[in-house]
Order: structure tokens, then C-alpha cells, then sequence
């Protein structure tokens, strides 16, 4: 890509990310890190239903009235996009989601961000910057939370296991939402079977390698159809400070 499109890309990124409404004074009942995968094996059209699902959930009016149910009334979120060891980008900085037009807000700054990246799948580099950005987060939270999607196993970047350790010494809870990719091929044509279907399903391969914490849990979503409902179900779950009634996968 050219420099002037990589500088103008950097201008509207610039703009979508600047002016976080988010003070030191602010407390919140969690400071939630949504973690995007945006590797490779994710299509442009899956993509978009994963980055609409996003928006639809945030947006959604029960995860509002949940998060008006909590203690202090209000959340703080960010959204990272992520793919390979060096790959990670602030899409939406730091907000308070505390009513409906916060979240309309958030959700809408989201969908007008374009894609970060295309690279690899590097969920300890994502895990890293996640943590780091849950320290920069300038607000007092009772939970700190980092939700990672992905539809692969890590093959970029620093080694999970060190990531992930990392993360829990600090006391962030790792919640996952493994994302079931069958198609097998990725934007460039090659064949990514094996990535996204490891030996004995990536759902397990989530559960052992990348979630953890006190409460933490993973939900299943079997199709990018269904990115939407799971990633409002995996919301409502986190604000709640429950798991779900149904242990790993969106039914």
C-alpha cells in the first residue's frame, strides 16, 4: 500500500481513538478489553459480521440495563484489533459505557474504523498490549477483564503461556470466545485447517491455552452468522460476573 494511503488510514484512526471521555475519578465495575482477532483466516466478509456483532451486543439495551445494574452504574471499554506478534492497534480508546447513547456511541465509532490488520495469530502479543492497556486505563475498576476472539491457535508473537501467566499474576481474568472456522482458507488462498482446527477442537485448545482466572469462561460460536448473539450472551455474562448457564457453547 502506498505511503499517502497508510498516512491518510493513520489520520482516521487518529481521529476515531482520540478524545477518550475517561478520568482518573472514575470508577467502574470493570474495565473490559474487547481483543479482536483480524488475522488472515478471517475473511473480509466475516470480518464484517464480527465487527457488527460487536457493535450490535455493546449497543445492545439489556447489556446497558445490566450495566446500569452494577454497583457503580458504568463500565469502561476499549476495542484492540489483533493479528500477528507485532500487530495490535487501539480501535475505539478507553469510554464510560454508562447509558444507551454511550454505548450507541462506542458501537458506532467502532463500525467506522476500518481494518487493523491481516497478518498472523498472535494471542500472547495481543494478551501483552491488552494488559498493558488495562494499566493505562486511568480509571478505578473493581474487575479487570481482557475478552479475546479468535477463530485459531497462536503462531506469531511472544509464547502464550508466558503471556497468559503474565496477565493472571497482575489479577486479570482472560475470558475467550472461540469462534469455529471451517472454511479452511484464508484471504491470501492458502489452507489454514489445521490452525483453526486443532487436535481436539479449538475449543478446548481456548479453555487450556488461553482463558483463565477467577470466573473466567469460554462460550462457542459455530458459525460468524451467530457473532452477534454470542458476543451479547458473553456480555451480559461478564457484567453479571457469571458464567454461563450452559458451560462452553452458544446453544
Amino acid at each position: 500500500m502506498g505511503g499517502w494511503r497508510w498516512a491518510a488510514r493513520a489520520i482516521v484512526v487518529a481521529a476515531l481513538i482520540s478524545g477518550s471521555p475517561v478520568h482518573a475519578a472514575d470508577r467502574v465495575d470493570i474495565a473490559l478489553v474487547l481483543a479482536a482477532d483480524v488475522s488472515r483466516s478471517i475473511t473480509n466478509d466475516e470480518f464484517q459480521l464480527q465487527r457488527q456483532g460487536y457493535a450490535a451486543a455493546i449497543a445492545n439495551p439489556d447489556v446497558v440495563k445490566a450495566i446500569q445494574a452494577g454497583t457503580n452504574r458504568a463500565i469502561a471499554l476499549t476495542f484492540v484489533e489483533w493479528a500477528g506478534g507485532d500487530e495490535q492497534q487501539v480501535v475505539v480508546d478507553w469510554r464510560i459505557i454508562r447509558d444507551l447513547a454511550s454505548a450507541k456511541d462506542f458501537a458506532e465509532t467502532m463500525l467506522a474504523a476500518p481494518r487493523a490488520f491481516f497478518g498472523r495469530t498472535g494471542i500472547g502479543a495481543a494478551l501483552d498490549f491488552s494488559v498493558k492497556r488495562l494499566k493505562e486505563s486511568g480509571v478505578k475498576a473493581e474487575r479487570q477483564i481482557i475478552d479475546v476472539s479468535g477463530d485459531g491457535t497462536n503462531n506469531a508473537g511472544p509464547p502464550l503461556a508466558d503471556s497468559r501467566a503474565a496477565a493472571l499474576a497482575a489479577g486479570v481474568v482472560i475470558n475467550g470466545l472461540a469462534i469455529i472456522n471451517t472454511g479452511g482458507e484464508s484471504l491470501y488462498g492458502g489452507g489454514f485447517s489445521g490452525h483453526t482446527q486443532p487436535t481436539g477442537g479449538l475449543p478446548n485448545w481456548y479453555r487450556d491455552n488461553v482463558t483463565g482466572g477467577p470466573g473466567s469462561f469460554l462460550l462457542v460460536v459455530n458459525d460468524f452468522e451467530d457473532f452477534g448473539d454470542a458476543m451479547t450472551k458473553k456480555l451480559l455474562n461478564e457484567i453479571a460476573g457469571t458464567k454461563p448457564a450452559n458451560g462452553l457453547a452458544l446453544r
